[in-house]
């Protein structure tokens, strides 16, 4: 499985998510992760199946389903994160404003603006 912190931002959010692909490497078809994620129900074809769940320890629940979050931020950035898996980096931002032609540019990450 492959994972990658991700900053969500929308207007007047930022959301630190954890986003993993559901995917063994391909050369462990017969580990243990393979088996487990292919009782679970994951296809494990390749092809990204993305979970995410907040990086705080605040009960969010992790789906991979995009429309289980509910509401505009969640599912909007979950799809999006799918449509463009492999061009993500960690601490890349999805901006939903910018997705959805809200606003011209997207948000820099706050890491670059509010460093801590």
């Amino acid at each position: 499985m492959i994972t990658k912190a991700l900053e969500i931002r929308d207007e007047g959010t930022f959301i630190p998510m954890l986003a993993v692909d559901m995917n063994p490497s391909l050369d462990d078809t017969f580990s243990g992760q393979h088996y487990l994620l292919r009782r679970c129900g994951y296809p494990c074809d390749g092809r990204p199946n993305i979970l995410i769940t907040r990086l705080s320890a605040d009960g969010t629940p992790a789906w991979n389903d995009p429309y289980g979050w509910g509401g505009r931020t969640f599912p909007v950035a979950h799809e999006w994160i799918i449509e463009h898996w492999n061009e993500l980096r960690d601490g890349d931002v999805v901006d939903v404003q910018f997705i959805l032609g809200e606003t011209t540019a997207p948000k820099i990450s706050e890491r670059i603006s509010e460093p801590l």
